[in-house]
């Protein structure tokens, strides 16, 4: 897909105000990946609780009809994670909003496909290892720099052992929750304050759930509830939903032969 070449204009401070916005305790926030699913719905649930909030994705309308939503609280920038220069569109779209408390990384991609083409391998780890860490990385300075700050990235169940049928996006997975463990211990080892969340989903009612059988799916809106209580509570890691708490206790202690049966 062909990347958006122009921005939509960022809702500024003063005309949050003309909107009658309490602007001085306002907490603001950005959604990597909010063009469907989880961020989609996420980005929708902390504009109701009153965030400022900056939504990325590289399907620019679906950013802009969620904008119009909320007239005055979200601003959109249409970006791909995976390009070489989403580190600066990020770090714009956090300077155009004169700083934010919370960056959520959603995006992400994957295909089930057994004979593992290449071009399906390599977009996952574009995406998935090169873009995250990318994202990580910018919003990881910005909090540094601000003395404390809130880093959430999505992860997946997927993550905890080697899957048959899309072995490049379990694998990645797994570098996004170790990549979240590591710069957690640089901020508690540095006292810098920031807050670093892995939300870890099961089956969510999104595209990226594929299969005839699909098992424990919950609807978007009731992940990013379960989302943004966690967030609210400063948690370091989160299953969504909860119930999969129990399906990652069994991956972890599964024999591999077994497993190998299953995937």
């Amino acid at each position: 897909m062909d990347r958006a070449t122009t921005h939509p204009r960022l809702v500024t401070i003063p005309e949050l105000e003309a909107h009658g916005t309490m602007v001085e305790f306002m907490k603001k926030a950005i959604i990597i990946g909010a063009t469907s699913g989880i961020g989609r719905e996420l980005a929708r649930v902390l504009a109701e609780e009153g965030y400022q909030v900056g939504v990325t994705g590289r399907r620019q309308a679906l950013l802009e009809a969620l904008a119009g939503e909320f007239p005055g609280r979200i601003a959109s920038r249409p970006f791909d994670i995976s390009a070489a220069d989403s580190g600066e569109e990020l770090q714009s779209l956090i300077d155009q909003m004169e700083g934010v408390d919370l960056v959520v990384i959603n995006a992400g991609t994957g295909k089930i496909d057994p004979d593992i083409p290449w071009e399906n391998e390599e977009s996952t780890i574009r995406t998935n290892v090169l873009g995250f860490a990318r994202m990580a990385n910018v919003a990881f300075q910005h909090f540094r720099l601000r003395g404390a700050g809130h880093l959430a990235g999505v992860s997946s169940i997927a993550g905890i052992r080697g899957g048959g049928g899309a072995p490049a996006y379990s694998a990645s997975k797994a570098f996004v929750c170790n990549y979240l463990q590591g710069l957690r211990y640089i901020s508690e080892k540095g006292g810098h304050g920031i807050t670093v969340t892995d939300i870890q989903p099961g089956f969510v009612d999104t595209a990226m759930a594929q299969g005839d059988h699909v098992f424990w799916s919950a609807p978007p809106r009731k992940a990013a509830l379960q989302i943004c209580r966690a967030l609210e509570k400063k948690r370091n890691h989160v299953y969504i939903t909860r119930r999969w708490r129990l399906i990652a206790w069994i991956l972890k202690f599964l024999p591999e032969w077994v497993l190998s049966r299953l995937t």
